[in-house]
This record gives C-alpha cells, structure tokens and sequence, in this order.
C-alpha cells in the first residue's frame, strides 16, 4: 500500500501527525502481504482463524466504519437484533438468527471465495482515501458523537474524532503486529 497523505497546506499539524502515522501502520500491515499469492494469503497457518487477507480486509472494515461515524455519527455503526434474538442469544451462540451485522464481522477475517489480496489492497486503498479526506474536513478532532447502543459500549458515552483516529491506529498497529507473525509461520518471511 502506498501511503496516501492529505497535503499539508490542508490540515494543522495534529492532523498530519495522526494520519501519517495511520499511514505508517497501514503500510506495515499491507507490506507485510507483499509478494503473496491469493492462496497464501487466505491460509490459516496458526491454530487461529486468521489470515492475511482477511486481517487487512478486517482492519480495511473496521477503518471504513469508525471514519462513517465521524462523518455522520451514530447511526453509521448500528447493532440492532433480529426480533426475538438477544445479546445473550448472540453471545452465547444460541440466536435463531444472528444479524447480518454480526456475520459480517466474521466474514471480514476471511478471504471469501472470489476475493483476491490485490483487491483487498485496493479497497483498503480506497477506504484510506476516503479517511484523509473525512478528517481533513472535520472541523474540530475534538467533536464528539455518542456511541451507539451495544453491550460493549458505556451507556451515555461519546467518542471524539481524536479519539476515533487513535484507535483506528492502535487496531491497525495490533493487526500488523499479528500479521507479522502469520507471515513468519507461512514462509519464514518478515515484513520489514
């Protein structure tokens, strides 16, 4: 991946350090892929079920989605139930139905039939372009939104756009981190 970065005359200082070092750990994970075939990629080589493809479309995901909170608050990161199912129910495995939300996050870990490592690149690509640009317009990274209900959220609290962009780049840190290591365990390569 290709570290996008927003021109400097476009953003104040605390901007330009947070998304170049969102830069930095995008480009640790991706790197960490590089020269892979599709296969290889989507292998399983520890007892987890993660994969390097699915580790970036994961974080690729999880980037996209925390951005469209900035942008339009609450309602872009929804956890609603299907009738009748409980957090319990999902937690526990048992739901007659799990939300659609639900599986896609699980899916986000995998590398589908059909997906390919470059086009998993590229999406995430596209997803960190969209990211400057969203941070690049917020007026203040101290604005807030409240997050939205689920059973791993505080009742009542908020997150700032500061906030956000910290953890989007501790997430992606942690999974270049793993990444790494599933690197090592398919081919005895590192990524830097």
């Amino acid at each position: 991946m290709t570290a996008t970065t927003t021109p400097p005359s476009t953003v104040d200082a605390e901007r330009a350090d947070l998304l170049a070092q969102l830069a930095t750990v995008r480009s640790a994970l991706t790197n960490t892929a590089r020269g892979l075939s599709d296969e290889q990629a989507g292998e399983h080589p520890t007892v987890s079920a993660l994969c390097l493809g699915g580790l970036i479309k994961h974080v690729a995901s999880i980037e996209e989605g925390w951005l469209r909170f900035v942008a339009e608050g609450p309602s872009a990161m929804r956890y609603d139930l299907p009738d009748g199912v409980t957090w319990a129910d999902v937690t526990a495995g048992t739901a007659r139905e799990f939300p659609q939300w639900a599986i896609d996050h699980q899916n986000d870990f995998r590398m589908l039939p059909g997906e390919t490592l470059d086009g998993l690149v590229a999406s995430y690509e596209q997803v960190a372009a969209r990211s400057e640009k969203v941070i690049a317009s917020v007026p203040d990274l101290s604005a807030t939104h409240p997050l939205p209900e689920a059973p791993w959220n505080e009742p009542g609290a908020v997150r700032s756009v500061r906030r956000v962009l910290m953890h989007v780049i501790a997430e992606t840190a942690q999974h270049a981190g793993h990444a790494d290591i599933l690197r090592e365990t398919l081919d005895g390569q590192k990524s830097t």
